[in-house]
């Protein structure tokens, strides 16, 4: 006989059995996300498992990974965590599924340990404060495995001896009956989570569209003519709200109720305190500036930069208010501690939020409200520093400190404490792999400096040698600026390089970095065929 027909062959009705176990412990795991979500609704949202987990998956991702997922991903890298966290809780769902379908009561208290791991995941966020974030966790567990002790004890019984055929002894339609009913409840209570959900979010949604921002005090200047350089391709010199880049942590975006805002100012130095509400920052002066604000995971080229016209409180003149003083004039604290309403810390110099420059507590953006994604109701921004240790989004509590006393969030995570933004240019047209035809050709982009300013930008044709560009209008040195050169392209494969200089006559370098510690450096190159 061959080795096949000697193999032990798997009884008909163990194979049925654990079949259906799996589509069991795929129920089981479907039914208990959905009660949880459900839960969290009572909760609050950012307590439903798949985002408590996501979120300490994130803080504990090293940062080259969290660096390649961004890289990789853009904006949908919060999409590509959460799919996978998914795609995970699903393949321990199947094989719990498969255990109970051998051991009945030890696969149901299986799905026991999913829930403590959310449970942990979800007291254990920066942004919790009460034990009750664990109970979506633990009530989707208990619904789980509940649900998949009841389907396994639907399936056909385990053969023993020599078996009996796989549909003696089992009533098919019992089992479907509880499984068709099963993911209808899941489906149901999903959609009931979700709905609920999405309705905490409307008083913060009605605060928002109840705004009306009034006119600042001290506006911006009109943007000069000539700002914008008439090239196809390059980006608009005000960035639009809808295409402004966003990264940032947060899995749900907050959704926050401006009139319930509060944002507290103390800690070291601060003589006297303040609580300050929403309206109480509308009472203040504001001021309107353009600042450009960049992100320190863009790699060089890339698209993590956009300039917008802000509104806002001037950050100084607020912590002067509360008695606080910068290093330079005898001041105890040197570090500036954001956190926001999810839990993140932003740490940044006071030195240069009370330099002078236009440090603020912005409560608009392009004119209307600040959007969710972008920090409603209040964020913060510093015009020179990267966002990691300027921007705070959803502020609500500002502590002054030291940095020997304190790491913020992204300094634990071996990123450097101070971050001024590196000189930094960017070809946008032609594209790379473009194929445009010989002769006039616009090379055109972008290039910024933030609170230094560009003073010149060159283009580099293969290895010749570097030829001035056009400087659009300058705003302000707090903006990026324009730039296009005219060029007399030749048949053939060139690849072209860009490289700006900045008003303090610093030529941005060579040096090829990756973002981790302090930002990407380099030149930004792209290669085409001229046809």
């Amino acid at each position: 006989m061959s080795d096949e027909e000697n193999a032990p062959r798997q009884n008909p009705r163990t194979t049925t059995r654990l079949s259906l176990g799996a589509l069991s412990g795929l129920l089981a795991g479907g039914a208990a996300l959905a009660v949880a979500e459900l839960v969290a609704a009572a909760v609050r949202p950012q307590a439903g498992p798949v985002v408590a987990v996501g979120g300490a998956a994130i803080d504990r991702t090293p940062a080259a990974v969290k660096d390649w997922a961004i890289r990789t991903f853009g904006t949908n890298d919060k999409l590509v965590l959460q799919l996978g966290i998914l795609a995970v809780l699903a393949l321990f769902a199947v094989a719990l599924g498969v255990l109970a379908a051998r051991h009945r009561r030890t696969g149901a208290a299986g799905v026991l340990v999913f829930g403590a791991v959310g449970a942990a995941a979800a007291v254990g966020r920066p942004d919790s404060t009460s034990l009750t974030d664990a109970l979506p966790s633990v009530v989707g567990a208990l619904a789980g495995a509940g649900l998949l002790y009841v389907l396994v004890g639907r399936l056909p019984a385990a053969p023993r001896g020599g078996g009996q055929a796989p549909g003696e002894g089992w009533d098919r339609r019992r089992f479907v009956l509880a499984a068709t009913a099963a993911a209808a409840a899941s489906a149901g209570a999903g959609a009931v989570g979700r709905a609920l959900n999405g309705a905490g979010g409307q008083e913060a949604v009605a605060s928002r569209k109840n705004i009306d921002l009034p006119p600042p005090a001290s506006r911006a200047p009109a943007v000069p003519r000539g700002a914008q350089v008439r090239v196809a391709g390059v980006s608009p010199f005000i960035t639009p709200n809808a295409d402004f880049y966003r990264v940032d942590t947060a899995l749900v975006v907050p959704k926050v109720d401006a009139t319930a805002w509060r944002l507290r100012v103390h800690g070291d130095g601060v003589a006297r305190e303040k609580t300050l509400t929403f309206d109480d920052l509308l009472r203040r002066e504001l001021i309107e500036r353009d600042i450009t604000l960049t992100c320190v995971s863009n790699e060089v080229g890339g698209p993590y930069v956009g300039n917008a016209r802000w509104i806002g409180v001037r950050l100084a003149d607020l912590l002067e208010e509360c008695g606080v003083r910068p290093p330079s004039k005898g001041g105890p604290a040197d570090q500036l501690v954001a956190r926001s309403v999810d839990g993140m810390t932003i740490g940044t110099p006071v030195e240069d939020v009370m330099d002078g420059r236009d440090a603020m507590l912005a409560v608009g953006m392009n004119g209307e409200p600040l959007p969710f994604d972008h920090g409603f109701p209040v964020r913060m921004l510093v015009p020179g520093l990267y966002g990691y240790v300027s921007a705070c989004k959803w502020i609500e509590d500002i502590e002054l400190t030291t940095f020997d006393a304190y790491d913020a969030y992204w300094v634990k995570r071996d990123w450097a404490r101070e971050a001024p933004i590196k000189t930094q240019s960017r070809i946008d047209t032609p594209k790379p792999f473009a194929r445009p035809k010989a002769g006039a050709v616009m090379v055109a982009g972008v290039a910024w400096a933030q609170h230094r300013g560009i003073d010149k930008v060159e283009v580099r044709v293969d290895d010749g040698p570097w030829q001035e560009a056009t400087l659009a209008a300058e705003d302000t040195r707090d903006t990026w600026r324009q730039w296009s050169y005219a060029w007399q392209a030749t048949k053939g494969g060139h690849t072209l390089t860009v490289r700006a200089t900045d008003r303090t006559g610093e030529v941005q370098t060579e040096k090829r970095t990756r973002t981790v510690p302090d930002g990407a450096s380099g030149w930004h190159s792209v290669v085409v065929t001229v046809e």
